[in-house]
């Protein structure tokens, strides 16, 4: 199943819009995804990625019930950390 995660921003590259990378915490494991449909984020923002492309920004309360909530269906299996 594809789902769309909650993480924290936890840094950015890049200046162009289309181009802005960010690297998102997800609970401990750290992913590199687009930031180029929210170019409002800024470090320490909460976003939900789905395949490689943060979304939409939400807050930190939301965010952290959508991960317990994933973790509690075992949904998180793969976002592993041999993968890039």
């Amino acid at each position: 199943m594809c789902l769309a995660i909650p993480g924290k921003v936890v840094s950015i590259s890049g200046d162009d819009p289309l181009t802005r990378m960010g690297k998102i915490n997800f609970g401990g494991i750290v992913k590199e995804a687009s930031l180029a449909y929210v170019p409002e984020v800024i470090i320490g923002d909460y976003v939900i990625v789905h395949v490689g492309f943060a979304l939409s920004k939400v807050d930190e309360a939301e965010a952290q019930k959508v991960f317990e909530y994933l973790k509690q269906m075992d949904e998180l299996g793969d976002l592993t950390e041999g993968e890039k």
